[in-house]
C-alpha cells in the first residue's frame, strides 16, 4: 500500500514546529517533503543549525522507514508554490496534506514598521499560503486531502506578522468552503506562545507565569494537533481555527 503523503512548509530549524510536525507524520506513516529557506534563517537567528537541520531531518525520516526530501523555496516569490507542488510530485507523487508551517515574522509596531517589511510578511504569510493552496487543491489524489495552517493572534509590537496571519485565517475558512466538493478540510492551529528560540529569559518568565499549566507549549504539543488533523479521523473536523495552547488564551 502506498504511503500518504504530506507537505509541510517552514521547516529550516530542528527546535521549530514544523520540525516536530515532520517527524510525528512519518511516525504516522507519512512520506514527507517539506521546505527550508536558509536566507531567512540566517537573516532571522533563532538557534538551531540552519546549514544542516534540514539534511539531518531528512536522515532522520528516513531512517524511521518513511521517506524524505527536502527543497530551498523562498516563498516571497509568486512563482514558487506552483514550482513546488510539481517538484513534490516528481520526487513523491500527488499530496494529500499541506502543512503551513512557514513565516516571515521581524517584530515592529504600528510606527516602526516599514513598508517592505510589510510587504514582504503578506507575500510570504499569505499570498504563498493561499498560492500553496491553489496549487495542492490541483493536484490532490482522489479521496481528498487535508489543509492545516499554523497561526497567530501575537499583533502588538508585531504588526506585520500579525495581521498577515489574520489575512492568512480567512483564506484558510474560505479554502474549507470553496474546497470541500474536491474532499479536502482546511482548519487553522493556533498553538499560542512557544519557544522556538525568540524567547528569552524575561519572556519565558513572563509567559509562562500566566500560563495555566504552568508551562510553555511545545513543537510536540502544535504537531500532536496536527497529526490529527491531517488523519482520517479528523475527516469530519473543517473550517475550524483551534487553539491548543493549554489555556493561555482563556
Amino acid at each position: 500500500m502506498t504511503a500518504p503523503i504530506a507537505l509541510v512548509t517552514g521547516v529550516g530549524r530542528s527546535n521549530s514546529i514544523g520540525h516536530a510536525i515532520v517527524l510525528a507524520l512519518a511516525a504516522d506513516g507519512w512520506d514527507v517533503a517539506f521546505t527550508s529557506w536558509r536566507a531567512y534563517e540566517q537573516r532571522v537567528p533563532l538557534g538551531g543549525d540552519p546549514a544542516n537541520d534540514p539534511d539531518r531531518l531528512v536522515a532522520a525520516v528516513q531512517a524511521s522507514g518513511r521517506r524524505a526530501v527536502a527543497f530551498e523555496a523562498d516563498l516571497s516569490d509568486p512563482t514558487v508554490p506552483d514550482r513546488l507542488l510539481a517538484d513534490v510530485g516528481d520526487a513523491l507523487g500527488s499530496v494529500g496534506a499541506l502543512v503551513l508551517s512557514h513565516a516571515e515574522s521581524v517584530d515592529s509596531g504600528i510606527l516602526d514598521t516599514t513598508p517592505e517589511s510589510f510587504d514582504r510578511h503578506f507575500a510570504v504569510n499569505t499570498r504563498a499560503a493561499w498560492l500553496l493552496i491553489r496549487a495542492f487543491a490541483g493536484q490532490v489524489p482522489p479521496g481528498g486531502g487535508r489543509i492545516v495552517a499554523l497561526t497567530s493572534d501575537h499583533i502588538v509590537g508585531n504588526v506585520p506578522y500579525g495581521a498577515s496571519k489574520g489575512a492568512l485565517d480567512r483564506i484558510v475558512i474560505a479554502a474549507a468552503r470553496e474546497l470541500a466538493p474536491l474532499g479536502i478540510t482546511a482548519n487553522l492551529v493556533n498553538p499560542g506562545p512557544v519557544d522556538t528560540g525568540w524567547m528569552d529569559e524575561d519572556t519565558r518568565a513572563a509567559l509562562a507565569a500566566h500560563q495555566p499549566t504552568g508551562r510553555l507549549g511545545t513543537p510536540d504539543d502544535a504537531a500532536r494537533l496536527v497529526r490529527f488533523l491531517v488523519s482520517d479521523d479528523a475527516h469530519w473536523v473543517t473550517g475550524q481555527l483551534i487553539k491548543s495552547d493549554g489555556g493561555f488564551s482563556i
